[in-house]
């Protein structure tokens, strides 16, 4: 069911009403489990079964890891956890490219009824990589807290177990986020849970989130979709160099337009039924440095990798070379989390190498975690201007090159096409692909504007009220649009892109 069609549009505004009926408001986590239970089953109901399986392992694990005193068993109970979780994932995710790659080598027949036929047919549950993190999450900052302390744990785990897998099946199922996320945090959503009231909805805040959610995923990414195509094999190769480019652009805009939308969208929903939830972008097309890219994009799953696995790994504290190799590992693995296919563990050993580079230079930015230049920093305004708009340029480049992996996830193709540019530099620019991505790009590069570093700096140096109410009438007048063209220019339906993932 996703949330750019008319069938979930009704099933929202009955989940809603029944869950601030007034007569129904001690049922309101119940109402939402079933809800998510029928929104995760809609299209593949056997699918189900695999994320009941994913809540009771993390529920009945962390129970035991809150409970039990002895740290040894406390280790066990988590480690079991977390294995388990790590399995499930890997069987259903990568059990086809491992029994491919392990057939290739040892010529095994993949014909139909062997087991090796039978791995390559597994279905892949959708939003598993999401919620199996989420469900690790739990169990590590279960083990954590109580490692600390004995009372800290039990803000977000029961002493009834009974009342614990009712919240970890909420959390876990919560279908705003299930497919696509943002990831949640156990620590930070647990403590949420309780009565809400339709008084206290944020009218405001989830109006703008809806808004401007829908219409970057069906104005701009389900527009972009169908020009951005071309780039797919073997099209581009009868494209010329800037044609190809273009669209390269345009497919680093579609995905930033489809997955911010989406995680909007989430942000809304959540919101309009009482929970807030992460927000997963801060306009990453405007970051300087690599490493601010990756605080800026998809911000649930770098703080996840960075919290549960650099930071264990032992991040920056055991010397500059432990650093790249824990730099390396944590961004391979976190490409190979979007999919089960080697170019995604390349474009995780691309970004990798590209943060061990920076750092190395010094060009990270990690000791200034704030995306703004402090005013000690800036010289003149034009100095700043032009090593911004560098610096912006460098790493939306660097960026884009890498979203060909997801647009051409076939290797050999993706080489292929680095080559189609330098060898179609003489054919004609295909005008009619150009115009239209740039078009349905520009609202993006609009959306990202404000945001740009020199102009928050002079926005902050010149601020007034006058200014900020002529700023707040700009947005109404940019939602009101937007909310027009929703209407009047949708692109055709279809999927969101990290569904995939």
């Amino acid at each position: 069911m996703l949330f750019n069609s008319i069938e979930f549009l009704v099933f929202f505004a009955i989940v809603f009403a029944i869950y601030y009926f007034p007569p129904l408001q001690k049922l309101q986590v119940p109402i939402l489990i079933i809800a998510s239970c029928i929104f995760y089953s809609w299209s593949a109901p056997a699918l189900l079964l695999i994320l009941l399986l994913s809540i009771i392992i993390n529920a009945t694990t962390s129970f035991q890891v809150a409970r039990i005193s002895d740290k040894k068993q406390r280790f066990f109970w988590a480690l079991s956890g977390v294995v388990l979780n790590v399995l499930i994932l890997s069987l259903f995710k990568y059990a086809g490219l491992l029994t491919t790659f392990v057939a290739d080598v040892f010529n095994i027949a993949r014909t139909e009824g062997s087991i090796a036929y039978l791995f390559l047919k597994l279905p892949l549950p959708i939003g598993i990589s999401f919620y199996t993190f989420e469900g690790i999450s739990l169990i590590v900052d279960v083990l954590t807290q109580k490692n600390k302390s004995e009372t800290e744990s039990s803000a977000y785990v029961s002493p009834n177990f009974t009342q614990h897998l009712l919240n970890t099946s909420f959390f876990i199922s919560f279908f705003p986020n299930l497919l696509s996320g943002p990831i949640l945090k156990s620590k930070t959503f647990y403590p949420q849970i309780a009565a809400k009231y339709f008084k206290d909805i944020p009218l405001n805040f989830i109006f703008r989130s809806l808004i401007v959610g829908y219409f970057l995923k069906m104005v701009i990414a389900d527009n972009l979709k169908d020009y951005t195509f071309w780039i797919s094999f073997p099209y581009y190769q009868g494209f010329g160099t800037i044609t190809n480019l273009t669209l390269l652009f345009g497919y680093s805009i579609q995905i930033f337009a489809d997955f911010a939308g989406y995680s909007l969208i989430a942000i809304g929903l959540a919101a309009a039924l009482g929970y807030t939830i992460p927000d997963n972008f801060d306009f990453p097309y405007i970051s300087r440095s690599l490493s601010e890219f990756w605080r800026r994009w998809h911000i649930s799953l770098s703080t996840w990798l960075r919290d549960y696995l650099y930071f264990p790994l032992g991040g920056n504290r055991k010397g500059k070379i432990r650093t790249y190799v824990n730099l390396m590992a944590v961004m391979t693995l976190g490409g190979l989390w979007h999919g089960a296919a080697w170019s995604y563990a390349v474009w995780g050993i691309y970004h990798g190498f590209g943060l061990a580079v920076e750092r190395f230079f010094g060009f990270d930015k990690s000791k200034n975690q704030s995306p703004e230049p402090t005013l000690a920093e800036t010289k003149s305004i034009w100095q700043q201007l032009l090593f911004d708009s560098l610096s912006i340029l460098g790493i939306f480049s660097f960026v884009s090159v890498g979203w060909l992996l997801f647009k051409l996830p076939r290797f050999e193709e993706a080489v292929d096409f680095a080559v189609t540019l330098v060898r179609n530099y003489k054919v004609k620019p295909g005008w009619s692909q150009i115009i239209p991505t740039l078009i349905f790009s520009l609202p993006v590069v609009i959306y990202h504007i404000p945001h740009f570093p020199t102009w928050q700096n002079l926005f902050k140096q010149n601020s007034n009220k006058n200014g900020q109410k002529v700023w707040n009438l700009y947005q109404d007048l940019a939602l009101g649009i937007m909310l027009t063209m929703i209407f009047l220019n949708s692109g055709s339906s279809k999927q969101f892109i990290y569904f995939q993932f």
